[in-house]
């Protein structure tokens, strides 16, 4: 087990937030040399002053990503988010949906009605049902998910 670090609120206040840099100790850009004001450590910060270095500065986009241990592509990623949002494009963003939402409770309904007026019908059938009556492209094992959890919910 690793040793356990001191108490830090604001590696923990970054951390809670997703922004707790995990390749901070490779930043070497000069602006994060003393820790006073720019922290290596703040993926956000991190983010923005690569930007920054190359618009400003004029620095190389490559030399630039190296400096703040980013690639050329994360960097053509960050700007293209920094230019569609500014800050808030900067910020991490999970990709993936948590949920069914395409599997609305309506939907799951219509797909227990299919199912229990015909037990045998497979789940890609089941996924071509609910794109002709919904209109929305399902996986068919979403569909196989979706009614084992509705089943574990019917008492």
């Amino acid at each position: 087990m690793p040793p356990r670090l001191p108490p830090d609120p604001k590696r923990d206040a970054l951390r809670a937030r997703g922004l707790l840099n995990a390749r901070a100790q490779k930043v070497s850009d000069p602006l994060f040399s003393d820790g006073a004001f720019f922290d290596r450590r703040d993926l956000l910060q991190v983010k923005y002053e690569m930007l920054r270095r190359v618009r400003v500065n004029k620095r190389p986009i490559t030399r630039a990503a190296r400096a703040f241990s980013f690639s050329r592509q994360s960097f053509y990623h960050a700007q293209a988010a920094f230019a569609r949002t500014r800050l808030s494009g900067l910020l991490p963003n999970k990709h993936n949906p948590r949920t069914a939402h395409k599997l609305s409770p309506h939907v799951v309904v219509f797909l227990q009605e299919q199912r229990a007026a015909h037990p045998d019908l497979a789940a890609v059938a089941l996924a071509a049902a609910v794109r002709r009556r919904f209109g929305v492209s399902v996986h068919p094992h979403s569909v196989e998910r979706a009614l084992r959890r509705a089943e574990k919910k019917t008492p």
